[in-house]
């Protein structure tokens, strides 16, 4: 299989999320292996509201599948098939309490984890408001604690925590502003019992080994060597 695809609307991006499996957003360590060079410029980023970062949303809901910055730091879809074996491999095969309980995640990660947890899902403004962290926008800037975009990464490429969707502020018009805020959930309830029966079905190394195949039969041509690197 090669991976090849264009994406001039929004079924295009959902049949390659399907076929593919892996669709980063942003361009990677892997040529070729993103969105952004499979795109038409017109719809990668555009003012008519009808374009790739517009899509976000419906893509995870239609899909069904997980989003979030599980490589490279860079967002990525993976499919609702693949994302268990991601999930069993980056968590190594531990829940998110026993990798705290055996001193493998900060105290900072347990405390914003928790919170996503208990409430999820939560925007992201919300997420930040709830747990004291500090916020520096374009129109709002708050104190509080630190280090939120370090922990909130580190826990979506551990696959304890991903984008469920991206929610719109809706004026007394009816109509949406701005961008729309990301919202937060753990895996185990955006998805349920599909992921929670199949996370931890292999060993922690058979997933790896099936997620390198599964990058091996996309791009037959790249080392080895470097999927490796576009997984670790």
């Amino acid at each position: 299989m090669a991976y090849d695809f264009y994406i001039r609307k929004k079924q295009d991006l959902i049949e390659a999320v399907h076929e593919y499996g892996i669709v980063p957003y942003f361009q990677t360590s892997i040529p070729g292996f993103s969105l952004q060079e499979h795109c038409h410029p017109s719809v990668l980023f555009s003012d008519s509201g009808d374009d790739t970062w517009e899509w976000k949303g419906p893509v995870i809901r239609e899909t069904g599948c997980a989003y979030g910055k599980f490589f490279e730091k860079k967002t990525a879809y993976v499919s609702r098939e693949l994302f268990p074996d991601l999930a069993n491999y980056r968590r190594d095969g531990y829940d998110f309490d026993a990798r705290y309980d055996d001193g493998l995640a900060k105290y900072q990660d347990k405390q914003l984890y928790d919170l996503i947890d208990a409430n999820g899902p939560i925007l992201s403004k919300e997420l930040r408001r709830t747990g004291g962290y500090a916020y520096s926008g374009r129109w709002q800037k708050t104190e509080g604690k630190k280090g939120f975009d370090t922990s909130i990464t580190r826990l979506q490429e551990q696959c304890y925590v991903l984008i469920s969707d991206f929610v719109y502020t809706i004026d007394k018009k009816g109509n949406r502003r701005g961008w729309g805020v990301a919202e937060y959930n753990i895996p185990e309830k955006h998805f349920g019992d599909g992921f929670t029966e199949n996370v931890y079905v292999h060993d922690p190394k058979e997933s790896y080994e099936r997620l390198l195949e599964h990058l091996v039969h996309l791009f037959p041509r790249v080392p080895v060597s470097g999927l490796k690197k576009f997984l670790k």
